[in-house]
């Protein structure tokens, strides 16, 4: 392929990183390629909780645009951040292999030095509901912008830990930290995953993309997103879940929380066979008649309260 491959990140430190490490993987399938940056409507209003901004795609929105309007030919995100109903026009072109999909703790002292009166940074109501759930006494703080910008919040304000993906926290090579695995905390869907999307009609490059798939990861962030899409959910609701595959079989767990924490249904399923591609939505389906449906209108109602 001759023709340089535009492609579109945001420009923080780990957005970069991301956008470096699939320019490079281009590199190896003999596509020339370069950087273009493009600010989202999530990184330009940093003050606000991303759930009280009212946007789908907080964080894609504009690199969709900028696909649609040939400004650049494939955009690179944290899956995460992505919607699970695609812009009209936009489609998946790869999925990588996933990193970490755990969720960390960033303290100022040990974790177990931690007290009733401490003070937690988050702006993930995903991750304030499970911490809750088990600290019930701690208090929650908003907090936005990069892993970096976090981290100097950490120590400047009154926040005795924060609460960051162990992915980013690896590429980024934060290691001079004292950090604690939640191992107990489900991730958010698709957490730790790096995703490709392009233009739906640029067949040519998608085949080029489709080089890049990592086929395990697509198959469960697919499971992941499926239950996240079946309860309605997105980046503002408090839902979590992950799906592994283990010797050709799916190991699934996914729940949902209330907004204070004081109440969740959670699900795990093991041992499913690999071919059952209406898992996530299955999963979710069991899950709203077991009383996540009335739990997810509460926390709705709540909500119009934050």
């Amino acid at each position: 392929m001759n023709k340089k491959v535009r492609i579109g990140t945001r420009d923080s430190e780990l957005a970069i990183w991301q956008a470096l490490k699939v320019k490079k993987m281009l590199s190896k399938i003999g596509i020339n390629s370069s950087l273009s940056f493009i600010k989202s409507d999530g990184d330009i209003n940093l003050t606000k909780p991303v759930y009280e901004m009212g946007i789908q795609g907080v964080f894609t929105k504009s690199l969709d645009s900028a696909l649609l309007n040939d400004k650049i030919d494939i955009a690179i995100h944290s899956m995460k951040d992505v919607p699970t109903s695609l812009a009209s026009g936009i489609s998946q072109g790869a999925v990588l292999k996933r990193d970490s999909e755990q969720d960390v703790i960033l303290t100022k002292i040990p974790f177990k030095k931690l007290n009733e009166n401490s003070f937690i940074g988050t702006g993930s109501l995903r991750r304030k509901s499970q911490w809750l759930s088990k600290f019930k006494k701690h208090k929650i703080v908003p907090i936005r912008g990069n892993i970096n910008t976090r981290i100097k919040k950490l120590y400047k304000e009154n926040i005795d830990g924060i609460i960051l993906s162990e992915a980013a926290i690896q590429r980024l090579k934060i290691s001079n930290k004292i950090i604690k695995t939640l191992n107990w905390m489900i991730p958010a869907p698709a957490q730790g995953a790096i995703m490709i999307v392009l233009k739906s009609d640029n067949y040519k490059l998608k085949r080029k993309m489709n080089l890049l798939n990592d086929k395990n990861t697509e198959i469960c962030t697919k499971i992941e997103r499926d239950f996240l899409k079946t309860l309605e959910g997105g980046c503002s609701t408090p839902i979590g879940a992950f799906a592994k595959i283990v010797n050709n079989q799916i190991i699934f767990k996914g729940g949902v929380f209330s907004l204070c924490g004081s109440k969740k249904i959670t699900v795990t399923k093991n041992n499913i066979d690999i071919k059952y591609k209406d898992l996530g939505q299955k999963v979710a389906n069991e899950l709203l008649l077991s009383g996540g449906k009335e739990l997810i209108d509460e926390f709705k109602n709540d909500r119009n309260a934050l």
